[in-house]
C-alpha cells in the first residue's frame, strides 16, 4: 500500500525542513569542536567546557519552553529558533574573518545555539502529532529518522572535507545558511494550528515541570525509558566531550577521515530507520526497543577499545559506529513514537521538555567529567568508563512493562 505521507504537502515540507536543518547541524555539532581543536588548540578540558555550555543552557530553557509550547503554535516557535541559531552561527566566520575568534566566543555561541536547539527539538516533538494522524505517526517518525540518518551519513563527511579543504568557520557559515531554508519551508506549512488547551495561568514557574515530570513518572511504559536516558545521557556525554579528541590525536585521523567514519554511521544510521517496522514485527514494540538499545550500547563500547594504529583504528571505529547507530536510531523511533501516542496532544511539550531537561543536566554533568577524566587516567580510559555506564542503560528496560508491549497504546492514558 503506497503511503499517503507521499502527499501530504504540510509534511512534506515539514519533512524538508528537518532534513536540511538535521544535515547542516551535522557540521555544527564537529565543527565547533573542530574549530576549537585544529584552529584555537583546545585542551580536553576546554572541550569538555564547550560541550558541557552546548548542553547547559537546554536544562534551564527546558524548565519553561515545555509549557510555552503547550500553550502557543509550535510553527513559530520552530521558526524562531532556526532564525536564532543562523544569526548566532554567523557570528564565528564573522569574527574569524576579523581574526577575533576565541574560545570564549565558541562557548558563548555553543550555549545559546544549544539553548535554540533544545526549543526547536520541544516543540517539533509537539507538532508533528499536530499535522498527522495517530496511526501515521510511527511512518512520520521513520521518514524523519530516514532524513535524519542520511544527514548523520553526509554531514560529518561533507564537514571533515570543508575543513581539510578550507576551515572549520567556513563550514559554519554553510550550517548557518541550512537553518535559513529549514525557516523558509516551516514558513510555507498551511496547516492552521488547533488552539492550545493548556492552562495558560500558572501558580508557580516551575509548576509545568512539576506537571510533566508527574505525567511521565506516573506512566509505566515511559518511565523506564527516562531512567535509561538518564543514565545513557551522563556517560553517553563522556562521547561528546572527548570522541573528535580521540580520533584525531589517539587513533591519528585526519578531518576528512573522520567525516567519512561518522558518515558511515550515518548510513548505518538509515538502515536502523528503514528496518524499524520489520523490527517491530519479530520482536513486538517493547522488546524491539529494549533489544535495539543494548546492541547499540555494545556498539559504542567498540570506539574505546580500536587500537592505536590508523587502519586498525578507523576500522574498529567505523564498525562500532555502524553498529551503534544502526540499532541506536532503531530504538530511538519507536520510543519517541510511544511518547507522541501516549500522552494527549496538549501534553506533549511539557512531558518532552522533562527528557530534555534530563538529557541536559546529565549531559552537562557527563561532559565535565568527561573532560576531567580524560585530562586525570587518560582519554581512552575515559571513553571506556561512558561505554560501560551506556551499556547499562537499556538493562533498566529488562523489567519494566515495555518487555511485554506487542504495539501502541490505541489511545493516550492521560
Amino acid at each position: 500500500m503506497t503511503s499517503t505521507l507521499w502527499r501530504h504537502a504540510d509534511f512534506l515540507k515539514l519533512w524538508a525542513a528537518q532534513a536540511v536543518s538535521a544535515f547542516g547541524s551535522r557540521i555544527t555539532r564537529e565543527g565547533l569542536p573542530m574549530a576549537a581543536v585544529l584552529t584555537l588548540d583546545a585542551r580536553p578540558g576546554q572541550l569538555g567546557l564547550l560541550a558541557a555550555l552546548s548542553l547547559g543552557p537546554g536544562v534551564i530553557i527546558g524548565l519553561f519552553a515545555g509549557g510555552w509550547a503547550d500553550r502557543r503554535s509550535r510553527r513559530p516557535i520552530l521558526i524562531g529558533a532556526d532564525i536564532a541559531r543562523v544569526l548566532l552561527l554567523f557570528s564565528v566566520p564573522l569574527a574569524a574573518w576579523t581574526h577575533l575568534l576565541a574560545m570564549p566566543q565558541l562557548y558563548i555561541v555553543a550555549a545559546l545555539v544549544g539553548a535554540a536547539s533544545v526549543v526547536f527539538a520541544i516543540a517539533d516533538h509537539a507538532y508533528l502529532p499536530v499535522l498527522l494522524d495517530r496511526e501515521q505517526l510511527l511512518e512520520g517518525n521513520s521518514k524523519l529518522g530516514v532524513t535524519d540518518s542520511v544527514a548523520e551519513m553526509g554531514g560529518p563527511a561533507l564537514a571533515g572535507l570543508l575543513f581539510q579543504l578550507f576551515t572549520a568557520p567556513v563550514a559554519l557559515l554553510a550550517n548557518a545558511g541550512t537553518y535559513l531554508v529549514s525557516a523558509l519551508f516551516l514558513m510555507g506549512i498551511g496547516k492552521v494550528e488547533t488552539p492550545p488547551t493548556a492552562p495558560r495561568v500558572r501558580k508557580h514557574p516551575l509548576e509545568d515541570v512539576a506537571f510533566g515530570f508527574s505525567a511521565v513518572w506516573r506512566q509505566p511504559l515511559i518511565r523506564p525509558l527516562l531512567l535509561m536516558t538518564v543514565v545513557q545521557t551522563l556517560f553517553g556525554s563522556f562521547f561528546s566531550s572527548l570522541y573528535v579528541l580521540f580520533c584525531i590525536r589517539t587513533i591519528g585521523l585526519s578531518p576528512g577521515l573522520l567525516g567519512v567514519a561518522i558518515g558511515v554511521g550515518g548510513f548505518a544510521a538509515l538502515l536502523g530507520a528503514l528496518l524499524v517496522p520489520v523490527v517491530i514485527r519479530m520482536l513486538g514494540y517493547g522488546r524491539a526497543i529494549i533489544v535495539t538499545a543494548v546492541l547499540s550500547a555494545i556498539g559504542a563500547l567498540m570506539t574505546p577499545l580500536a587500537p592505536a594504529s590508523l587502519i586498525a583504528g578507523a576500522a574498529v571505529l567505523i564498525l562500532g559506529q555502524f553498529v551503534a547507530d544502526l540499532f541506536g536510531v532503531a530504538a530511538m523511533i519507536p520510543a519517541s513514537t510511544l511518547r507522541q501516542a501516549v500522552f494527549p496532544p496538549d501534553m506533549l511539550g511539557r512531558t518532552a521538555a522533562v527528557f530534555h531537561v534530563a538529557r541536559g543536566g546529565f549531559a552537562v554533568a557527563g561532559a565535565v567529567v568527561g573532560g576531567v577524566l580524560g585530562e586525570m587516567i587518560g582519554v581512552r580510559e575515559a571513553l571506556l568508563i561512558g561505554c560501560l555506564g551506556i551499556l547499562a542503560g537499556p538493562l533498566i528496560l529488562v523489567a519494566s512493562p515495555l518487555r511485554t508491549l506487542q504495539a501502541l497504546p490505541e489511545s493516550p492514558s492521560q
